[in-house]
């Protein structure tokens, strides 16, 4: 079992209660038991940075970043985009699991919040996978579609970035995954008020995006160009392979 500072990082609290589940005690068990014992020491690290920054609420969980990292070494990842990276917990997580000369194109619109992570990321040894490019990836993904050389080159592509966007981003993104390739968005029960009857009590930020997940959520259960699967792990993460 974790010791009490450990525990504490990990609660609910700690980062917005990032995980569905209704009861705190078995998500506890759930990183004390399967999580926290097989965490690398440099994720560790980079958890217990994030967990005092003012926005920790954006990190992703212990438990989506065990899972992203089996999910990649199961599909022999290589060559991945990430789109937004906040201090890099998920990023990390991926640089880990990807063969040495694996890369990742890694977009956001902070690189001060990315910096508080790279030497953690340095020290693991991954930090020459990355390639960081700041600001918003909309401009970016629509260079590379004109440009045409990336077209169907990534594996996978993991999205946790402004939700109002996400069909925007799915719209191009389908073109740069290969066929059988994998795009992940993150949040898409965003904080169970995808269920929530209109009136709810939903902090401001909650309902503002809630509209957007669930059109998006929508539009990606008529998509027939990828099979879905949502998965209750962290705030809900929606898994797409690109079949045609």
């Amino acid at each position: 079992m974790a010791g009490n500072g450990e525990a504490a990082a990990g609660r609910h609290q700690e980062v917005g209660h990032k995980s569905l589940l209704q009861s705190d005690a078995l998500y506890q068990y759930i990183l004390e038991t399967s999580v926290y014992p097989r965490e690398p020491e440099a994720m560790k690290e980079l958890r217990e940075i994030t967990a005092n920054h003012p926005w920790n609420i954006m990190t992703t969980s212990a438990d989506e970043g065990q899972f992203l990292n089996m999910l990649l070494k199961l599909i022999n990842a290589k060559n991945t985009m990430e789109i937004g990276v906040y201090t890099g917990y998920s990023l990390l997580a991926t640089a880990l699991a990807l063969p040495r000369d694996g890369k990742i194109l890694a977009m956001d619109i902070n690189r001060e919040n990315y910096e508080l992570g790279l030497p953690v990321i340095e020290k693991a040894g991954v930090a020459h996978k990355i390639q960081f490019k700041e600001g918003p990836a909309l401009p970016a993904l629509d260079q590379m579609i004109e440009e045409g050389n990336r077209h169907g080159t990534f594996d996978f592509i993991f999205v946790d970035a402004d939700k109002d966007n996400y069909l925007n981003y799915h719209k191009r993104l389908i073109d740069l995954v290969k066929v059988g390739g994998v795009i992940g968005y993150d949040n898409t029960l965003w904080n169970g008020s995808v269920v929530a009857p209109p009136d709810a009590p939903l902090r401001k930020y909650v309902r503002y995006y809630r509209d957007f997940v669930l059109e998006f959520n929508k539009a990606l259960a008529s998509d027939r160009r990828v099979e879905i699967c949502q998965l209750p792990v962290g705030d809900g993460i929606t898994l797409c392979r690109r079949v045609c």
